[in-house]
């Protein structure tokens, strides 16, 4: 018997959505910083074993919505209830429902479909007394939910809940081939690292007003090489993300090749450029350019 699901995680921004993927499927496949909104695509990573597979799927935070990109955004988290076994909702220790009642009735809604595990993350943040009070207040909000308290970057109590996982899985033969990690394509990896750097070391609206284009993607027998654009909204961002004497744009470059490095097993050579999409984020034919939903699809 195989068994073989799709187990997609959603919440609230900065809740650790990231962190527990990676925890999960054992490698670094979603960015993870500080700072809210970091996700913006829906990233599968997938888990092998002699008799089962599950496909995680990490989705944006959820929000209400103030640009089109958010939008697009949003659609991603929505659009996992719709082919879920199992959904991870994952809340931490200082989250507030109140945030997005209604994609919380939406999941609920929907709870005939799926399984839904509740995920209190962060719980190496308070005591016990308090983490009791919690679990009552979520077993209220979401009856359906199974809740299991964890610290996902702690890896604690991670073991319950992959058991879990694997009793609520459907008997299925696999959906991708037994050796993939992930359904996405290198190229996207490449962006992803050059965008947590950028997340990491510029401030206020800099991060969110960026997206990254690979042009370049040639893997040679002992290297690769990259070229990459980086796109921000106007040319005082793009002042900005170069930095004086473009010393800010070669930390960026430097600190994202010697992840790359690690993260293909072989050396980067890695070229950036900045480029202005004005206004890229509020644009349907931008948007569909840079790979996103958009709310007329």
């Amino acid at each position: 018997m195989h068994k073989a699901g799709f187990v997609n995680i959603v919440g609230n921004p900065n809740v650790g959505k990231s962190t527990l993927m990676n925890a999960l499927v054992g490698e670094r496949i979603s960015i993870i910083t500080s700072k809210a909104q970091t996700t913006r695509h829906r990233i599968m990573g997938i888990v092998n074993g002699d008799d089962f597979q599950i496909v995680y799927s990490d989705t944006p935070g959820v929000l209400k919505p103030h640009y089109k990109l958010q939008q697009s955004m949003l659609e991603f988290s929505r659009s996992a209830l719709s082919d879920a076994d199992i959904i991870l909702y994952v809340t931490d220790v200082i989250d507030s429902s109140d945030k997005n009642s209604d994609f919380i009735e939406l999941v609920k809604k929907e709870s005939d479909h799926y399984k839904i595990l509740l995920v209190i993350n962060k719980i190496d943040l308070i005591d016990e007394e308090k983490l009791i009070l919690l679990v009552e207040r979520w077993h209220q909000i979401i009856p359906q939910a199974e809740i299991i308290p964890l610290s996902a970057l702690n890896r604690f109590n991670l073991e319950p809940l992959l058991k879990r996982i694997k009793e609520l899985l459907p008997e299925s033969p696999p959906f991708f081939e037994k050796d993939s990690l992930t359904d996405k394509p290198e190229r996207f990896f490449v962006t992803e690292i050059i965008r947590e750097k950028i997340l990491l070391h510029y401030e206020k609206e800099i991060p969110y007003s960026v997206e990254v284009v690979v042009e370049k993607f040639k893997e040679e027998a002992s290297i690769i090489r990259v070229n990459a654009v980086i796109y921000v909204e106007r040319e005082s961002q793009k002042g900005i993300i170069i930095g004086h004497q473009g010393k800010a744009l070669k930390k960026v470059g430097v600190e994202s090749r010697i992840e790359m490095e690690a993260f293909f097993g072989k050396k980067v050579y890695l070229e950036l450029f900045v480029k202005v999409e004005k206004d890229w984020r509020n644009k349907l034919q931008s948007l569909r350019s840079f790979g996103y939903t958009t709310p007329t699809e």
